[in-house]
């Protein structure tokens, strides 16, 4: 089975495993008290976010559908264009869990108007999250410790191309043109 199969799976499974929790919290745990994980430190209750992240932008629902819409396709763009090798791999797998994250919210934006939350540290009072914020949280934090410290500035040499600046009509680069401009003075 090929690397995008094999990252396809594990994009659906993701997305299952969050979507899952979800609806167990929207069936289950909507009318109960909270569930202590960790007494006093981690527990499960239900709540709902019609906002991004801790609540902002509250409300504006379409256009956080929209915009994850326009994200989404962004990342699966960015997914192809990722060299093929090993070094890559982990690059591959986190831009996975990072898509999925986004899936998952935005499924629960698209179908429900809402995003469910319910895991709620409260030893720190920190915002209520889902399965879904873990992915898109850890792999981000991952993804900046890789780009710091594995990967090099000659590894991202793809994404240049992708941004580089089309050569114009007569074959010359806008870049060379204006080191020629500039040489004329």
């Amino acid at each position: 089975m090929g690397q995008r199969m094999k990252h396809l799976l594990l994009f659906i499974i993701l997305v299952a495993i969050d979507q899952l929790t979800k609806y167990w919290v929207r069936t289950d745990l909507i009318n109960r008290d909270p569930i202590d994980i960790i007494p006093k430190v981690l527990n499960l209750q239900h709540t709902t976010n019609d906002g991004a992240v801790w609540g902002i932008m509250s409300g504006k629902v379409p256009f956080l559908i929209i915009f994850t819409a326009i994200v989404m396709a962004l990342i699966i763009f960015l997914y192809y264009k990722i060299p093929q090798g090993k070094k890559y791999n982990a690059l591959k797998l986190l831009v996975v869990f990072i898509l999925a994250g986004a899936i998952g919210n935005f499924i629960d934006r698209i179908y429900l108007g809402h995003v469910v939350d319910f895991i709620y540290f409260e030893l720190i009072n920190f915002p209520l999250f889902n399965v879904a914020d873990s992915y898109l949280t850890v792999s981000s934090v991952l993804l900046f410790i890789l780009a710091i410290f594995y990967y090099k500035d000659d590894d991202f040499a793809f994404l240049e191309q992708l941004f580089k600046k089309k050569k114009d009509a007569a074959g010359v680069n806008n870049e060379d043109a204006k080191d020629d401009s500039n040489d004329s003075k």
